[in-house]
C-alpha cells in the first residue's frame, strides 16, 4: 500500500467533524488559570479575568457546535458566580482542616490535598454544567481526575463543607446528591445500580444526607438509595438499599491467621 493510499484511508475513517483535541488543551489551560486566579495570592484577579474571558471565548469557538445556542452569554453568567464558588470552596478547605489531624494548615490543604483540588474543579465545572454547556465541564473534571484519581461527574449536586480524604479511587456519579458536612475516604463509589442507556435522564446514583461519613472502599449504588443523616458507613460496605438516619453500617470479613509451629 503506497503512502498516498494510507493517508486517504485514514482521512476517510476520521468521521467526527467536531473532534479537535485543541479543545481539551484549551480547557486545561483555562482550568489552571481559573484555579490560580481564585487562590494564588500573587495572581492578579482583574488582569486574569480578562485573560480568562479570552480563553473562554476560544473554548466556546471550539465547543459550541450548535450555532443557534448563545454560548457567548455563558461567560457573563458564570463569572458572576465565581465569588460564591470561592466562598463554598473555602468552607470545603476548612472542613478538611477540621477533619484531618494530619493537616498542618489551610494553605497545605489548598496546595497539597488532591481531594480538595478535585472538589475545587468539580465546583467550578458544575456551574458551567448548570448553564447547559456540558462538554467543557466534563473535560475540566476529567483533567482533575487524571491528576488526583478522584472522578466527580460535574452533574453531581454537592452541598457545603465537603471533605474527601486521600481521594484516590473515589467515584461520584452524575445524579448523586451529597448534602452538607459529608466526609468520604479513598475508594468510595457512589454509583448506579446497573448501566443502561435508556436511564440517561433518570436519577441513577444515591443521595447522601447531612453529616454522613463514608469510610474507605465502601460502595453505595442506586438512585433510590438514601443514606440517612448522621450515619457512618464502614469500610468495604456494599449498599444497594437505603439506611435510616443515625445508623452505623459495617462489613465484617472473616479473617483467619494460621501460624506455623516454631522450627529450631
Amino acid at each position: 500500500m503506497d503512502h498516498t493510499s494510507i493517508i486517504d484511508k485514514i482521512n476517510r475513517h476520521k468521521k467526527q467533524p467536531n473532534l479537535r483535541y485543541r479543545l481539551k488543551e484549551k480547557v486545561e489551560e483555562f482550568t489552571n488559570l481559573l484555579f490560580y486566579t481564585l487562590f494564588d495570592i500573587d495572581t492578579p484577579v482583574e488582569k486574569n479575568l480578562d485573560k480568562l474571558e479570552q480563553l473562554f471565548d476560544s473554548v466556546v469557538d471550539l465547543a459550541c457546535w450548535d450555532i443557534n445556542k448563545p454560548c457567548k452569554k455563558v461567560w457573563e453568567n458564570y463569572v458572576e458566580k465565581l465569588p460564591s464558588i470561592l466562598q463554598r470552596l473555602n468552607l470545603d478547605a476548612e472542613a478538611t482542616v477540621n477533619c484531618d489531624p494530619a493537616s498542618l494548615s489551610v494553605e497545605e490543604v489548598y496546595m497539597a490535598y488532591p481531594g480538595f483540588y478535585a472538589i475545587a474543579i468539580y465546583r467550578l465545572a458544575h456551574e458551567l454544567y448548570s448553564e447547559g454547556f456540558p462538554l467543557v465541564p466534563r473535560l475540566m473534571t476529567e483533567y482533575a481526575h487524571r491528576q488526583t484519581g478522584v472522578d466527580i461527574n460535574p452533574g453531581a449536586d454537592i452541598g457545603n463543607s465537603f471533605h474527601i480524604d486521600h481521594g484516590t479511587g473515589v467515584v461520584i456519579g452524575e445524579t448523586a446528591i451529597i448534602k452538607d458536612h459529608v466526609k468520604i475516604y479513598q475508594g468510595v463509589t457512589l454509583g448506579g445500580l446497573y448501566v443502561a442507556k435508556h436511564l440517561q435522564s433518570t436519577k441513577r446514583h444515591p443521595t447522601i444526607e447531612n453529616n454522613v461519613t463514608i469510610y474507605a472502599n465502601a460502595t453505595i449504588l442506586g438512585g433510590e438509595t438514601v443514606i440517612g443523616e448522621n450515619s457512618i458507613i464502614g469500610g468495604n460496605a456494599w449498599l444497594t438499599a437505603s439506611v435510616p438516619p443515625n445508623s452505623t453500617v459495617f462489613h465484617t470479613p472473616e479473617i483467619k491467621i494460621k501460624t506455623l509451629p516454631h522450627v529450631s
